[in-house]
C-alpha cells in the first residue's frame, strides 16, 4: 500500500496499516472489539458528541482486511441466529384492530427510544415479528421510534440508520464526487425500517408519522451523535409497496436500484428492485454535502 486510500470516511495511510498490525502482533489476545477500541481512542476518532467511534474503528478493520491489507483474528461472536429473532418475540401483542380516522385514535405519542433500555426489548420484538425484512441488529449511529395511542398502546415503529455507502440516483442528485461523498455521508441517515403493526388500519397514519419524525430528527440525531442530518433516504421494494406513504409526506423519488446487492462483485447476485427516495431536511443540502 503506497498511497492513503478513504476507508469508512476517514483517510487511511501505509503508516496507518503499519500500526494497525503493530497493535495486533503486540497483542495476540485481543479480540475485534479490544482492538478497534483501542484504535480509535489512539486515533482520538469520536463524533460530535465526543463519544468514541469504535464502531466505526471495527467496520473500518474488516473493510482494511477485505482489501488483504491485515489479518483480522476469528471472530468471537456469531451474528443473530434464528433461536435469537424468537427470543425478541416473547411479547404479549393486543391485536384488537384499530380502524377509522386519523382523529379517532386521539392523541399520539412519539418516543425516540435508542437509549431507553425498558422500551428497545418490545422495539425490537415488533420489528423481528411483523416487519417483512425483520431486524438483525443495530449497529452504528441509529435513532428508534415508537408512535403509541393516548393508552400507550404500540401503533407503529420507524428505524433510522446510517446511508448507504453508493446509490447511483441519490449520488447523481446530490452531485457530490466520491471524496465528497467518503467526508460528508454521515449527513445522511437511512429510513431502514418502517413498521405500521398489522392490527392498525388508520388512514393518513403513516405520512403523520413520517411528517412528525422528520421534524424533529435532525435535531434529535444531533442531540445524541453531536451532527445534524441534512438529507434521508429510503429504499422501497417496488414489488411490495408503492411508496404512496412517502410521496404524501413529499418525498422525492430519484429512480431505482440495480437490482444488485452490495455484497455482489461479479453481477451475478439478484436482489429485488426499489425504488429510491429522499427527503430534504435542509435547502441548502447539495452545499452541506459538497462542502
Amino acid at each position: 500500500m503506497n498511497e492513503a486510500v478513504v476507508v469508512q470516511g476517514r483517510q487511511v495511510t501505509s503508516q496507518d496499516v503499519a500500526r494497525i498490525r503493530e497493535l495486533m502482533a503486540a497483542n495476540p489476545d485481543w479480540s475485534r472489539r479490544r482492538l478497534s477500541r483501542a484504535l480509535a481512542q489512539e486515533w482520538n476518532w469520536r463524533n460530535g458528541a465526543g463519544q468514541l467511534k469504535d464502531m466505526a474503528a471495527r467496520t473500518l478493520l474488516v473493510k482494511l482486511e477485505a482489501r488483504g491489507l491485515i489479518r483480522l483474528p476469528q471472530r468471537r461472536q456469531t451474528p443473530m441466529n434464528r433461536m435469537a429473532v424468537r427470543r425478541h418475540r416473547q411479547q404479549n401483542w393486543d391485536t384488537t384492530r384499530i380502524e377509522g380516522k386519523l382523529a379517532d385514535v386521539g392523541p399520539l405519542t412519539i418516543r425516540e427510544v435508542s437509549a431507553d433500555a425498558e422500551s428497545r426489548p418490545r422495539f425490537t420484538a415488533a420489528l423481528a415479528e411483523f416487519h417483512y425484512l425483520g431486524l438483525r441488529g443495530t449497529v452504528g449511529e441509529n435513532l428508534q421510534y415508537m408512535v403509541s395511542d393516548s393508552n400507550g398502546r404500540l401503533l407503529a415503529c420507524m428505524l433510522f440508520g446510517a446511508a448507504a455507502w453508493k446509490c447511483r440516483p441519490r449520488d447523481q442528485f446530490v452531485g457530490w464526487t466520491a471524496e465528497q461523498r467518503a467526508r460528508r455521508l454521515y449527513l445522511i441517515a437511512n429510513n431502514t425500517r418502517f413498521l405500521i403493526l398489522p392490527f392498525v388500519r388508520v388512514a393518513h397514519l403513516a405520512s403523520w408519522i413520517l411528517g412528525r419524525v422528520l421534524q424533529r430528527l435532525s435535531h434529535d440525531w444531533e442531540q445524541k451523535y453531536g451532527h445534524r442530518i441534512v438529507l434521508v433516504e429510503t429504499f422501497v421494494e417496488r414489488e411490495r409497496f408503492a411508496g404512496t406513504s412517502y410521496k404524501a409526506a413529499n418525498w422525492l423519488c430519484l429512480g431505482s436500484t440495480t437490482g444488485r446487492s452490495r455484497q455482489d462483485r461479479y453481477s451475478t447476485l439478484r436482489v429485488p428492485l426499489k425504488d429510491v427516495y429522499v427527503y430534504l431536511l435542509r435547502r441548502d443540502f447539495r452545499r452541506e454535502l459538497s462542502s
